[in-house]
């Protein structure tokens, strides 16, 4: 019978349940955002990690948890933990950085995205697994595999995507930027299927030891 913790989906959720339990000690001493945020100058190098684990509070918290519980018990069943595990991190450091940056640039024109300097929460790397999944599927296949599309046609249908789906999706406080570079990164990830093991594309089955 396999393990929960043989789940890649069980593991980071357990993640990031104690990110946040930690996330409340440390808050009685100091401000959470200020050990566990993602903002610049980046003094904290830590913070590239942890903010994607760490979540702003309960409802936070809760909100993701649930999308993660649902993208990601999809996700793993066709890729493997070391995949899944980079992926999630990677993406949602990817998406943490652009809003950040984002919120410096555009920060005096745009307002709300002063808001936004110091980022935390999975939902960049969910908004990545929601890409993937849309991207990777069996419709999605035959549908794009019938039309030739050059790689910048493709790029720019995949912006407009995530840009649809970012805007739908949008509720006040939320990182925008995040979201949509999470799901740009999870779409073009998808239609490469770098998820996927070899032996799924074709490849040399992994061996047992």
């Amino acid at each position: 019978m396999p393990r929960l913790t043989d789940s890649p989906t069980v593991v980071t959720l357990g993640a990031i349940g104690v990110v946040f339990a930690l996330q409340q000690v440390v808050g009685l001493l100091v401000s959470q955002t200020l050990v566990f945020g993602m903002s610049r100058p980046f003094s904290q190098p830590w913070t590239l990690v942890t903010s994607v684990y760490a979540h702003g509070g309960p409802s936070h918290l809760l909100s993701n948890a649930l999308a993660l519980a649902v993208l990601g018990f999809l996700l793993e069943r066709e890729t493997t933990s070391l995949r899944y595990h980079t992926f999630f991190l990677l993406t949602g450091m990817l998406a943490g950085l652009a809003e950040v940056y984002a919120a410096r640039l555009l920060g005096p024109i745009v307002p709300w995205m002063v808001s936004q300097v110091n980022v935390l929460g999975a939902s960049g790397a969910i908004f990545a697994f929601l890409g993937y999944l849309l991207a990777s599927n069996r419709l999605t296949e035959t549908v794009v595999g019938g039309i030739s599309l050059s790689p910048r046609a493709q790029l720019a249908i995949g912006g407009l995507c995530a840009a649809a789906i970012t805007i739908a999706t949008a509720n006040p406080g939320v990182a925008l930027i995040a979201h949509f570079t999470g799901l740009l990164l999870g779409i073009l990830a998808g239609r490469a299927h770098l998820l996927r093991p070899k032996s799924v594309l074709g490849g040399p089955a992994p061996t047992e030891p």
